[in-house]
């Protein structure tokens, strides 16, 4: 199988349980990798046989930039969900990640993420 990866997009949203992160947002990053077969995109040299990445980044912005969710875990499945109906054709499998930055968790660590995987990756 072949891979098209979306690294570290960059997106303000207002998800979260607490109300400070439904008023206030943050920021969250995105990584995306899409299962694709591009044997007829290396062939042709023919955008028509791949699959757009920036129409994907658009999708992923759409999504995280609009309507609020409380948990992470509902917003990564709906990136995944929308990529694997939109795209049902070529994509066969995707990888997304969603990192919370600066969640309001007291204590020290880098970061928080929620990874998930839906069809044949």
């Amino acid at each position: 199988m072949d891979y098209i990866h979306l690294k570290d997009m960059q997106f303000f949203g207002y998800h979260g349980v607490l109300a400070a992160e439904t008023t206030l947002g943050q920021r969250f990053r995105a990584n995306v990798s899409l299962a694709v077969d591009m044997t007829k995109a290396g062939e042709t040299d023919d955008l028509n046989h791949t699959v757009n990445y920036a129409e994907v980044y658009a999708l992923c912005r759409d999504i995280v930039e609009g309507e609020p969710f409380k948990l992470i875990e509902a917003l990564v499945s709906k990136i995944a969900d929308s990529i694997l109906e939109t795209y049902s054709e070529k994509v066969k499998g995707v990888r997304v990640e969603l990192i919370k930055p600066d969640p309001p968790i007291h204590g020290y660590y880098k970061e928080v993420s929620v990874e998930i995987t839906r069809g044949d990756y």
